[in-house]
């Protein structure tokens, strides 16, 4: 069972239910005095006043006890005695709770009404209104941040990182690559936008043969065979070297060199292959295969969510980032359409509503079993009290009113009897 914590308003409220009852106890006292007082008069013969009196005092006890046991009725058994339909509360608190669970979910839960309620509030306009005021849309910016800040905190990156491998590895291995690489590649060559590329190559070669001559040289004597003279070797060296310096500076010079066309028919016919040609798609797609499986890879793949995470946790932290302020001017801009597009207002009003009317119709049964199960985990004494300390001043004015109407209809009755009877 669940007991209540009694917090100083609630013993406030309860001193002023004391009170009442007091008042409303000595308003009975009062009445009964008066009756007992008006009984000794009429019999003492002190007027016809004292029946009238009488009579009103008397009905006024009547009213009196009569609320009085009803009201008390409903916390607890009047005077301790087992008297049937009593203490209604602490007896009947599993059925008022499911009660009004099925209250609820009738009346509060159905998905007529909650269309109904969100119609009426005019959602997408009023949050439009209000995105588009740029205060707001900080706020909103900063509770982002923080829920993003909140969310790479929480997350481990071993779990992310295998998330993060295994999806990119997947979708890798799932799609071929190789008619979309010699699509690329075809329009590249086409645009002459590997020109640069191979001025670059060029430029490289030429300038790396110019700084390790000896290098090359050495490359090519040693590849010589061993019964020639060192000096023919030297010669033989010296002209090849000539020779392939030429050959690189003129491509690099000529743009258009025979070389350079030869490469452009190459590029060009494997862009075709990488298309059309059997032979090579599945030579593509076992590189890329074993590309994909080499170690350095899946740990460059793994590792790309710490880089992305570092990133996120920047910009988010930062209020100048170009993220938070793109952030913010999206939802300005988001808002002010939502304020005057009534087109947009009524699709997003058409969401709102299917996802509250899903909810409702989907978990209403868990909903009212919320207020069930938690009425029924309260502890009937306690919730008693507390809902006593909260409506029992009022219900104490019934015990007065009560008193007071009883004494005024007890009056009226003698009165037309006595009228009557006259």
């Amino acid at each position: 069972m669940v007991s209540f914590t009694y917090t100083a308003a609630d013993e406030e409220k309860s001193r002023g239910v004391r009170r009442m009852k007091a008042l409303a106890t000595g308003l009975l006292a009062l009445v009964a005095a008066i009756y007992a007082l008006a009984t000794w008069a009429k019999s003492s013969d002190a007027g016809a006043w004292a029946g009238y009196v009488a009579a009103a005092a008397e009905a006024g006890m009547v009213g009196a006890l009569a609320d009085w046991f009803a009201v008390t009725a409903l916390f607890r058994r009047p005077l301790g005695l087992p008297i049937p339909h009593t203490a209604i509360i602490p007896t009947k608190k599993d059925q008022l709770g499911a009660s009004l669970g099925s209250f609820v979910g009738e009346n509060f839960l159905s998905a007529d009404v909650v269309r109904g309620r969100l119609r009426g509030f005019a959602i997408a306009r009023r949050l439009g209104t209000w995105l588009a005021d740029p205060a707001h849309a900080d706020r909103v910016t900063s509770e982002l941040a923080a829920a993003l800040r909140g969310a790479l905190t929480v997350l481990r990156d071993s779990d992310v990182q295998a998330v993060v491998g295994e999806a990119i590895t997947r979708r890798a291995e799932s799609a071929e690559v190789g008619p979309a690489l010699g699509k690329t590649l075809g329009k590249i060559v086409a645009d002459g936008a590997h020109h640069r590329a191979v001025d670059l190559i060029c430029a490289r070669g030429h300038d790396w043969l110019v700084t390790h001559r000896d290098s090359v040289m050495e490359a090519i004597e040693g590849g010589a065979p061993g019964w020639t003279p060192r000096f023919v070797d030297r010669k033989v060296g010296d002209r090849v070297y000539r020779e392939l310096l030429r050959f690189v500076t003129e491509m690099r010079d000529m743009p258009a060199h025979p070389a350079r066309a030869s490469i452009d028919r190459f590029l060009t016919d494997f862009a075709a292959d990488l298309q059309a040609d059997t032979d090579t798609r599945v030579r593509v797609e076992r590189l890329k295969s074993e590309i994909l499986a080499r170690p350095e890879v899946q740990e460059v793949i793994a590792s790309a969510w710490s880089s992305v995470r570092a990133l996120l946790l920047a910009a988010a932290e930062d209020d100048r980032s170009q993220l938070r302020r793109r952030a913010r001017a999206s939802l300005i801009s988001l808002g002010q359409r939502l304020s005057s597009d009534t087109r947009l207002q009524s699709k997003v009003e058409g969401w709102a509503e299917d996802a509250a009317a899903y909810v409702v119709t989907t978990y209403r049964t868990e909903i009212t079993s919320l207020i069930t199960d938690t009425v029924a985990g309260w502890d009937a004494t306690q919730t008693s009290k507390k809902i006593e300390a909260n409506i029992g001043r009022d219900l104490q004015f019934i015990r007065i009113n009560g008193t007071v109407v009883g004494a005024l209809a007890g009056l009226l009755i003698y009165t037309v009897s006595h009228a009557l009877g006259g």
